[in-house]
Parts: C-alpha cells; structure tokens; sequence
C-alpha cells in the first residue's frame, strides 16, 4: 500500500510540475497580416498603438508570454495616454489589456504544447488525477473513518499549517492571481483544453472554460476520497453527490452548451447577490437582446433569488443551497474538506465574520440598487460617484480577491470556507432568513455529550458546537450551513440535523426528538410505562 501511495504521489508532483512549466514552452509570432485582421476586427483606430506593436513585435518570434504581453500592454497603455490627453476619445483601447493580449497570445502562440495537446493533458491532468487517486484510495481505507478518532490531523504538515500546506497555499494564490489578472501567460494552460471545449461549444478554450474544466475535475476527485472518508454516512454520500453533479451539469455544461447554441451564458442556479453582475447593464441588454429566452433568465433570476431562495431556506435551511447545490460550497466541500479545522472558532473571529460578511452583502445590494437606478434613468453616476466605477470595485475586491484568490487560495491556512464565512453575500442573505424564519436547526442531546470536541473541531463554519451540544441547545446560527460533518463525527449520536415544525423564539427550547421511523419520544415512553 505505501509503495502505491508513493508511486501515487510521485505521479502527481511530476503532473503538477510539468503544468507549472508549461507557460514557459513556446513561441509568440504576430505576422503582419494577422495583426493587420485584429486591428480591421476590433476597429482600432489608434495610429501610435499600431506603430509602436509593429516595431516592436509584429514579424518577430518571441520566445516567452511575459515579453510578448508586455509588448502589447506597455503600446495600449502609452497609446492611451496620448489619446486622453488629446480627448481623443475614439482611439482609446477600452479592453483590458492582459484581455486583450491574451485574445491575441492565443491566436499566434505556437510551439509543442498546442501541436501536442493530448499528449500534454495527459502529462498533466492525467498523470495528477491517476497518481491522486492512487494515493487516496489505499490511504483512506487503511485508516478509520477520519473525524470519529482524533486521527492525528494536528500533527500532518499538510492539515495543521506545516511546509505542505504554505506550498499548497502559494500554489493556489499563485494560480488564482494569474487566472485572474494575467490570462495571456498562461494560454499553453489554455490549449490542453481546446479539444474538450470544441467538442462542448464548438469554440476555443478560454481561461475560464480551463477554470471550470479544472474546477471539475478537482471537485471529483475530491469528492472520489468523500465517498470513501465518508461511506457509512448515508447524508454525506448524498450531499456530495449532489454539489458534484450540479457543478458538473449545471455550472459547466449547460452553460458551454448554451454557448453552442449561440445563447447566454447561464448557470441557473448562481442565484444573486452570489452572481453579483447579474442586473448589470450589460447583462440586462444582452438578455433582452436574446428574445424570449433572455427574458426567461431574466424573470427566472429574479425568482430564484426574492421567491425559490428564501422559501427553500425556510423549509430546509440555508443548507440546501451552501451544501447541497453552491459550487463554492462543492469546492470546499471536496477540495477544501482536509483543512476544515483550520476554520477560527474564536469569538474575536465571529465578530469579525459578521460585519464583514453583512458589510459585503450590504456593498452589493446598493451597488446593484446604484446600477439599477443607473439603467432604468439613463445617468451613469449617482451622486457623483460613477456606476462604472462602483462595479468595477467590487468586482476587483470581491469578486476577483476576495471570493477566488483569498476564497480558495487561503483554504490550507485558514480553513475551507474563508469565502463562505466572511465574504459571500448570498450566505449572508440565506443566513438571515435562517436564523429568524426555517425549521432548519441541529438538535442536541446534552445528557449523551462526552465533551469530546470533535463536532467544534472538525466545523469549518468556525462554530463551537460543542457548547450548544453540552447545554443540550438547538444549532440556529446563521452561519451553520448544515453539512452534517459535526453529526458524522460525534461518537454518541448527539447531533442530529432536523427540519422541524417549531420556529422563532422557541427554536432555543429543546424540542420533542424524533426517532426512528417518525416516533415520538414521549409517545415510546408512554407504551413503556
């Protein structure tokens, strides 16, 4: 088994290292003619940008990303600058420019890597996901259910801060910045996954098609040493099954299939303030553009986050969504489920958590009320404040650091679900009506606690349920997002997660437990008497 392990490993840094170095293969050749078809195609009518990209790189091969982008970046930018000081306003390059040299990189990049695109996926995420899985499986089932013992999880480098997990740390930032903010590095990334976006949509792979390919992939494997951590856990086999297969089908293919079909790119089920761009203008006139099936989305937004969202979290909690149907909370899930003890279950932390947490929904309810106000009256600033400009901050802060860099990159030093606890807005929202309106909560049974710790330990929502179960005090917290892992762990059955008929105030008093095939606890006590 330890030789497999080993083999499994081996396999998965030597995959991960030739992804690593995959940027740095190639060549960037911009011909004449192909530059003189992207300046007719994107109608750029500035005069300095085409002189300074022809005597800078156009007929010339150059042999790395960064050169080739700094290139395009350093003319968009000193173009521009002239432009604006001459109000010339319609030569101005508005794309962003590591966009814009990407769109490029991709149509001239040449070299080993996009001549042999099977090849190098195999040699990267084939060889990652063959030898993670040989490492997984033989080292779950040697060791008992993870989570009922305390299996030594304090003590691996990898789950308790070590030199494993601050690599995994900078590998996962490092990605992240660059899927980001700088695309035109890593297009060799991008063609690995050309073949399988052509087969979906029919066009080529974009940073983001390879993000949710990745994405993908991550999540089932992940979710592979799930099945098996977890598989005397009927709840967990299911929760897992569940964000996988609406990850898969509804985050990343029916959105590439619309794509094909020359529709809106759709995921039906990111509801807002989540998908926060949603009633940006942009997004509203291409729906309405769209016909009778834009405006499907439209009003099918707009349920989805006012109707179908709180009413669900009323009858079963915000857990249905945040455990069962979120792609962040897949990711965390399944990816993120090693380092959940990570999660801060101090009560300085819980502060912090909840201005943040608010703060950020409340950012996104009146940039979209600004944005909004904005679409239906023509203005394009709000007391002086441009609309533009509040989108394209919180797009930056949230959207881009804090819920994809910091989300997921912080998880092997901060726990699983930093972006869930702190930053996400939709948490926040369905958090709320949790906590004042569901029949969503975990009983406890206080009498049966051995004040062992696991449940509080092992909460990556940074809750220390081990207080509540000693007190023999219902769960309500806004930020309990039901995964059941604190119920999964307890070794006397204190824990159990119950969609009741109570609510409001008495939702702090221990209620009637329910047992076995819907018996009353009280009725079984009466037929024994």
């Amino acid at each position: 088994m330890k030789t497999l392990q080993n083999i499994g490993i081996s396999l998965l840094l030597i995959g991960l290292a030739i992804f690593t170095i995959l940027p740095f293969i190639g060549s960037y050749n911009l011909s004449a003619e192909k530059f003189d078809e992207i300046v007719q195609n994107k109608g750029i009518k500035s005069e300095l940008f085409i002189a300074d990209v022809k005597n800078s790189t156009v007929g010339k091969e150059i042999t790395n990303p960064f050169t080739f982008s700094s290139n395009l970046i350093n003319a968009i930018a000193t173009s521009n600058e002239t432009h604006k000081q001459n109000n010339e306003w319609d030569k101005v390059i508005w794309d962003k420019p590591h966009s814009f040299s990407y769109a490029i990189a991709k149509d001239v990049g040449s070299g080993p890597v996009r001549e042999n695109k099977g090849l190098f996926w195999f040699l990267t995420f084939g060889l990652g996901i063959i030898g993670a899985l040989m490492f997984i499986i033989p080292e779950l089932y040697r060791k008992p259910i993870p989570g009922i013992k305390n299996n030594g999880v304090w003590l691996n480098p990898s789950t308790n801060r070590g030199w494993i997990a601050w690599f995994a740390f900078i590998f996962l930032v490092g990605f992240y910045v660059l899927l980001y903010f700088f695309p035109d590095y890593i297009v060799n990334w991008t063609y690995l996954v050309d073949p399988i976006s052509e087969s979906i949509s029919g066009n080529a792979a974009s940073q983001w098609f390879l993000y949710g390919f990745l994405y993908c992939v991550v999540m089932t494997v992940m979710a592979i040493r799930m099945y098996i951590k977890y598989r005397h856990n009927k709840y967990q086999m299911l929760r897992t099954t569940s964000v996988l297969f609406f990850q898969i089908v509804f985050a990343f293919l029916i959105p590439e299939i619309l794509v094909s079909f020359e529709k809106p790119w759709y995921d039906f089920k990111n509801a807002f303030p989540l998908d926060y761009d949603f009633f940006f203008q942009w997004n509203i006139n291409d729906l309405i553009a769209n016909g009778g099936f834009g405006l499907f989305i439209l009003v099918w937004g707009i349920l989805l986050t006012i109707v179908v969202v709180p009413v669900m979290v009323y009858f079963f909690g915000k857990r249905w969504y945040c455990s069962w149907v979120c792609g962040c909370g897949g990711l965390a899930e399944t990816l993120g489920d090693p380092y959940r003890q990570l999660s801060d279950k101090s009560l300085r932390s819980w502060k912090v958590e909840r201005w943040l947490i608010h703060g950020v929904l409340v950012f996104a309810v009146v940039m979209t009320g600004i944005t909004l106000y904005a679409f239906f009256t023509g203005a394009d600033a709000v007391l002086g404040i441009k609309t533009q400009t509040i989108q394209d901050t919180y797009g930056f802060l949230i959207g881009s650091i804090f819920a994809g860099v910091i989300g997921t990159g912080f998880y092997p030093i901060f726990g699983n679900r930093v972006w869930c606890r702190f930053g996400c807005p939709l948490a926040a929202y369905l958090g709320i009506v949790q906590r004042f309106k569901s029949k969503f909560r975990i009983t406890t049974n206080g009498g049966q606690c051995i004040s062992c710790g696991n449940c509080s330990t092992y909460c990556e929502q940074g809750i220390d349920v081990r207080a509540y179960a000693q007190k023999g005090q219902n769960i309500v917290r806004s930020s309990c997002v039901g995964c059941g892992i604190c119920s999964a762990v307890c070794p006397r059955g204190v824990l159990k997660l119950e969609n009741g008929s109570d609510d409001g105030a008495t939702r702090h008093e221990i209620p009637e437990v329910i047992l076995g095939n819907d018996v009353n606890l009280f009725d079984m006590l009466e037929e024994n008497k």
